[in-house]
């Protein structure tokens, strides 16, 4: 169980885990975290600091079946994982990968996230939520785990 910190010691953690990829990937994580911010009001965002990435989810609650988006980090490049994508309509063949509960989009920019082709994706996902978001519920950041083995963020 992580200890409980306040909304700056929390900030201040997760910086650290931005800190240690190199600085293109650093900052396309804090520009993709600053438009899922902007574009999903009152959603809460979780944070795993895992073995082999970063992974930033955001969803109605803190449980992690809620989630239904993450922005997820590698050594060389940033993802947006859509959970539910194997159901979304994709006309223009964004989404990648072949799981049963997500697909993703290698974001080659964090203001990939503001095309129309991908806000009408996350549109379909909003739309079909189980539990939707809450605009009037403040935003905060979770750090729901910290692996302590794991792979190196820099390339």
């Amino acid at each position: 169980m992580l200890a409980p910190m306040d909304a700056a010691e929390v900030e201040a953690q997760v910086e650290g885990f931005i800190a240690r990829y190199d600085d293109a990937i650093a900052a396309q994580i804090r520009a993709a975290r600053t438009i899922m911010r902007a574009r999903l009001p009152g959603a809460l965002e979780l944070v795993w600091d895992n073995y082999n990435a970063l992974a930033i989810g955001y969803g109605p609650t803190e449980r992690q079946a809620d989630i239904l988006f993450s922005i997820t980090a590698y050594p060389r490049w940033v993802s947006l994982f859509l959970v539910g994508g194997p159901r979304l309509s994709d006309p223009h063949g964004l989404l990648k990968g072949e799981g049963s509960r997500m697909r993703h989009i290698v974001l080659e920019a964090a203001e990939r996230l503001n095309d129309l082709e991908v806000a009408d994706l996350m549109d379909q996902i909003l739309r079909n939520a189980r539990t939707p978001l809450d605009p009037r519920q403040p935003q905060r950041t979770i750090v729901k785990s910290i692996s302590a083995k794991q792979r190196p963020r820099r390339k």
